[in-house]
This record gives C-alpha cells, structure tokens and sequence, in this order.
C-alpha cells in the first residue's frame, strides 16, 4: 500500500510539475494540405517553443485525404485538426456530421496556385485558354466550341503559334489535393468559359453545368500531365532537373524557391503577393484548417494552438506565415476567424 501511495504521489507531483506535456495523448494530431502544411508546421514549432505542451504532429495528406481522416471518426485515432487549401465540401460536412463531429473553421489566408518552371528556361507567358487547352481530356474542335474532340496537343505550340515548340510536361497534384481542385475549378473553367458554346452551356441548366465541369476539369491522362504526388518540394527538384517541364503548387513553394524556378504569367499578371493580394492574378484560393471542436475537452492545448495560429505574429501582416508565402486575410476577415477561434463557433453549411 505504501508502494503505491508513494508512486502515486511521485506521479502526481511529475505532472504537477511538467504539466499535460507529460501526457502523449495532449499531443495535436494534425493532418491534411500540402499547401497549408508549411504554416502550419510553422505555427506547430513556434506553438512547442512557447507554450507548456507538446509540438503538435503535422502531416501532409491532402486535402481530400486530410477531410477523410478528420471526418472518419472522433477519439484518440483520429486527427484533432485537418488543414484544406479549399473549403470543405458540404458531402464532407455530411459525412462528419454523421459520425457527431463538431468544426471549427478558420479561414487563414490567401495563395496562389502557380505554374512554375526552372529558371534555366524562358518564362511561359499563358491564358487559362492556353492551359484549358493544354490539360484537357476533350477540347473544343471549332471556334465557338460546339464540337469537341479528344485532346491533340502534344507541344505548347499546338496549343498556341505564340508558345514554345516544347513537348507539354506539366507535374502536378493528384486528385486527393486540394491544389488540383482549385486549379480545375479557376483555370480550367476560366479557359473553357472562352469559348461561346461552353460558356452557355454552363449557364443553361443545372444539367448544362454539369456537363460544362466535366468538360472543363477532367484532365487528360495520355502522358501530359503526370500526378507527382502531394510532395511539393520533389516537384520542384524535377523542374530544376528537366528545363522543359513545369510544375504546379502554391505560390509560398515559389516564394521560397525564387532561386531554382519561376513562375508562368497567367492573363498578363505575375504570380506575385501584391497580385495575389489585390485579385489580379486569376488563380487564386482561401487555405483553412478546420478543428474537431469534441476534441478540445480532451485535448485543451487545441485552444491555445487555434490562439497561436490566428495571432497578429502568427497571420497578422507583418506575421511569420506572412515571410513565408501566406497572403494574408483582409482587416475584417481576420477580425471574424480569430474570434471564431476565440469562441469555439461551430460551422454550419
């Protein structure tokens, strides 16, 4: 009896002491975004420097990926948070509501999606047109697009006499990423709302939409366009060693890579912050991350993570996300998610 009264209060002093950092189980457990991946990470590290808990685990799955897992389940097997470089789709708002799960969402800031090469190469200058065109499983097969036709490209000239004579290589996300599904939705749509046809037919009818999306977003899978996973930076070693190819990822992988690659002009505007910024660079999206709000009871360094994340150092202007790539929220944006973190608003869609 003595024994276990003396471990007991041994235990009982270790974590009075140490604190919940002691416990493994207050670990975050975090999943999701490629593109978020590097903020939050940021935020982990600075999050394990400050405060009294462990630096959470972040993982890289994707966003689609990353939704699977968080909405899967609650408890100890399941992540507290996943990171989206899209919103949350309403089929997985459905599917986590079904298994009792409570979110938090927290827009975080602005990206762009780029479409960069290697610096040993000459800047691409494209339309959403030209990359519709280049990307797409079934194109237009006349002017106005009423007819279509199994993709024919094979170099960038075919798609545009202004364009490089160069075999078309584009690396890019995989369909789990929420990269691939913005860069569908705002430059594939964009390029094929070019042409009058599928423009009308896109507004025709909620059976005409679905028919211009599929269209306009499947991408071909004759060689063209190979999926390179949902590692941005092995991306990035591929541009550096094939000068002909060009990869897709968030600006912030740009920004931090400025010396091996460049990006592509799109509709006459550089992929730069201030472009990004002020909405004159076409391909553009929000990043969240989103929290199972059951977990916070058992885990209660949720909320001093969603505080660190959504603080003026952290996503303010003048932030550490801000130095590495993130487009920060507008004044009132900012405002309405730090006080969603602050109190614990559940989503509704």
């Amino acid at each position: 009896m003595k024994n276990t009264f003396k471990s007991f209060v041994i235990g009982l002093l270790i974590f009075l002491i140490l604190g919940p950092s002691v416990n493994a189980e207050d670990q975050i457990k975090i999943v999701g975004s490629s593109t978020v991946f590097p903020f939050s990470t940021a935020v982990a590290e600075e999050f394990g420097r400050k405060y009294k808990y462990r630096t959470p685990i972040v993982e890289s799955t994707g966003s689609g990926g990353g939704m699977k897992l968080f909405c899967s389940g609650k408890g100890a097997k399941h992540p507290d948070i996943t990171n989206a470089s899209r919103r949350i789709k309403s089929k997985e708002f459905k599917k986590c509501s079904k298994n009792g799960i409570k979110i938090i969402e927290i827009k975080v800031g602005y990206d762009g999606i780029v479409l960069a090469n290697s610096k040993k190469a000459d800047v691409f200058q494209l339309t959403t047109r030209d990359i519709y065109l280049a990307l797409a499983e079934r194109i237009p097969a006349n002017a106005n697009g009423s007819e279509l036709q199994d993709n024919p490209h094979e170099t960038w000239q075919d798609v545009n006499p202004d364009l490089p004579n160069i075999k078309i290589e584009v690396l890019g996300p995989p369909p789990t990423s929420g990269t691939r599904d913005a860069f569908v939705e705002l430059a594939m749509d964009g390029g094929a709302k070019s042409f009058s046809a599928l423009k009308t037919l896109r507004e025709s009818s909620k059976e005409g939409k679905r028919e211009f999306k599929k269209i306009a977003r499947t991408i071909r899978e004759d060689g063209a366009f190979v999926e390179a996973g949902e590692n941005d930076n092995l991306i990035i070693q591929k541009l550096d060693q094939n000068p002909n190819a060009i990869g897709i990822f968030g600006f912030s992988f740009l920004d931090q890579n400025i010396d091996k690659i460049q990006g592509s002009i799109v509709n006459s505007a550089k992929p730069t912050f201030d472009n990004i910024l002020g909405g004159e660079y076409p391909i553009s999206r929000s990043l969240f991350f989103y929290v199972k709000k059951n977990h916070i009871r058992m885990k209660p360094s949720i909320k001093e993570f969603i505080k660190e994340f959504t603080s003026q150092s952290a996503m303010g202007p003048d932030g550490y996300l801000i130095e590495k790539g993130l487009i920060p929220l507008s004044k009132e944006e900012y405002t309405k998610y730090k006080t969603a973190g602050k109190e614990l608003v559940e989503l509704e869609l």
